[in-house]
């Protein structure tokens, strides 16, 4: 019987693999192979089918909506008319936010994204006879193991 495992790369690894030998795994039926995980820049851009949360055009909305009640009401004062102010006004204040979005983003962020929460960075694997199938899940388990599946074969 085959017993997969998937563990974050800290010493209850190392406790666990001590523990499955000394209840009667041979060392040589034990592998475990470290994972890279993926660290990856965001994308300016969503796309429909990839979204990473972070929008640029929320602050530009805003002031977009702000610059614009600004330059109609100065509108009413200046040549061109209100509605052509608050146009330019809302044009301007879409790319003043996005500007800033952008910057905060791209520039301050350095823009790498890690995978939140717990990750698995080791897979274990372990051929063992089916008599200590129970102890052997019962061992990862108790040395924090983030998933465990068995395989017959």
């Amino acid at each position: 019987m085959q017993i997969f495992s998937t563990f974050e790369h800290t010493t209850y690894l190392e406790l666990a693999l001590t523990s499955l030998e000394k209840i009667g795994v041979e060392k040589s039926h034990i592998l475990a192979v470290p994972l890279f995980n993926r660290v990856e820049e965001r994308r300016l851009f969503d796309t429909l089918h990839r979204a990473d949360g972070v929008s640029l055009f929320d602050k530009g909305a805003v002031l977009a909506t702000a610059f614009s009640v600004i330059g109609a009401s100065v509108g009413f004062v200046l040549e061109w008319g209100p509605i052509y102010w608050g146009l330019i006004g809302a044009a301007s204040g879409f790319l003043i936010g996005f500007m800033i979005d952008y910057i905060i983003f791209k520039v301050i962020h350095k823009r790498k994204i890690k995978v939140k929460g717990k990750t698995s960075e080791v897979v274990v694997v372990i051929e063992c006879p089916d008599a200590l199938v129970e102890k052997v899940e019962q061992t990862l388990w108790d040395h924090l193991a983030l998933g465990v599946a068995k395989v017959e074969g």
